[in-house]
């Protein structure tokens, strides 16, 4: 323990005696958030708060971000398994698990190696324009991004996606805190509406060459009447495949029992808003049962989907978990995260059925309510006051 503990402070020695150089009037002075961003990576900020009275926490933004990236872990390994699992399941090799990891990462990693490259790049280039550090929220959404793609996304189309979402996203408001929309979201939404032949909600596994399969709730919308789950069986998804990921779909979101995990992480260390998942969830449950109250024998299957179903297919579970949570986009306030929430859970169910282009509708029902919370947030403070004035 001595020797790491001298091994330390001979590091902190050389940044000290670096730091002359990028701070005002240094020879690197313009390349001080690159400085700033090593140093701040493996040693606390020793920066302090200028105002008389102030909270001291340990959990800091690095400390909340790397959290967050902890709680991605089950999603990002099941997602590496599962693509290698689906690509030698479909060409009839076999699916051990070393074969399945190594071909998944074959697939994965380069597409999160190029989401970090190219991201990180506006973000040192903002950061260095704006002379302000560099934010380690990017290290969440350079890794959300990937998780919510096909792993037949081309390179190129990843670097432009990353691009949008961290430009125009989040860098044109502001910067990490001051962006209304979720950064890796508006990502993915470029990218499906620029690109839709490569991110339909419909096709969207081709890890083999030649091979492709309708996601379930591709299935769903292409059903006809109540007879929704005995097609999803026809097809080869049962519940039990769902809740466990064992389906095509993007990288690392279709599996609730991950996403479940994930969330335990979250809500156990105090970085992920409950108040949002749980509201959502009910929230997906209501619109579910809504979408069954008013579905005719001639409706479409997703109409009668079950609203349990609607919870494990698609991206409702890492929405719900990851994205709706997002402490910037969503709602600030405890009542506002119910009522937003709720919100979205509803909309992602109404979007799916309703419309038929386009089977997922997590995605749009999160940007929208994006849009919104604040809005909510103003009404939930401004009915405080008058409760309050009413009491006084």
């Amino acid at each position: 323990m001595k020797l790491d503990f001298e091994e330390t402070r001979d590091l902190w020695k050389k940044f000290e005696e670096l730091r002359p150089l990028f701070t005002k009037g240094g020879r690197f002075e313009k390349l001080y958030p690159l400085f700033e961003a090593q140093e701040t990576f493996l040693f606390v900020p020793p920066h302090t708060a200028k105002g008389r009275v102030h909270v001291r926490d340990a959990m800091d933004i690095k400390r909340l971000m790397s959290t967050v990236i902890v709680a991605l872990l089950p999603c990002i390994l099941w997602g590496m398994w599962n693509v290698g699992y689906q690509k030698l399941a479909a060409l009839g090799e076999p699916t051990g698990f070393l074969a399945c990891i190594g071909h998944g990462a074959w697939h994965m990693l380069p597409i999160i190696l190029v989401s970090y490259a190219a991201g990180g790049v506006w973000e040192v280039l903002f950061a260095i324009v704006r002379k302000h550090e560099v934010n380690e929220g990017f290290l969440v959404t350079g890794m959300l991004f990937p998780l919510v793609c096909p792993p037949t996304l081309p390179l190129w189309m990843v670097a432009a996606g990353i691009s949008f979402g961290v430009v125009i996203g989040k860098e044109v408001f502001g910067g990490t805190g001051m962006n209304i929309l979720n950064p890796a979201l508006t990502a993915r939404a470029f990218v499906f509406f620029a690109y839709p032949a490569h991110m339909s909600g419909d096709a969207v596994w081709g890890a083999a060459d030649g091979v492709t399969g309708a996601t379930p709730l591709a299935v769903a919308a292409a059903s006809e009447g109540p007879g929704v789950v005995n097609a999803l069986g026809g097809a080869g998804y049962s519940l039990r495949d769902a809740f466990l990921g064992l389906v095509p779909g993007s990288m690392g979101e279709g599996s609730a029992l991950a996403c479940l995990l994930g969330a335990l992480v979250l809500i156990a260390t105090g970085v992920g808003a409950w108040r949002i998942m749980v509201s959502m969830v009910i929230g997906g449950v209501v619109g579910g049962f809504l979408m069954n109250a008013v579905a005719g024998p001639t409706s479409s299957g997703i109409m009668h989907l079950p609203p349990h179903w609607h919870l494990m297919v698609g991206g409702f579970a890492f929405g719900c978990v990851y994205m709706a949570t997002d402490p910037v986009s969503a709602a600030a306030t405890h009542t506002g995260k119910w009522i937003y929430g709720f919100l979205i859970g509803v909309l992602a169910v109404l979007i799916r059925a309703v419309n038929p282009a386009y089977p997922e509708g997590v995605m749009l029902a999160i940007l929208f309510m994006n849009v919104f919370a604040p809005l909510i947030d103003h009404f939930v403070v401004r009915g405080n006051i008058k409760r309050r004035l009413a009491r006084v």
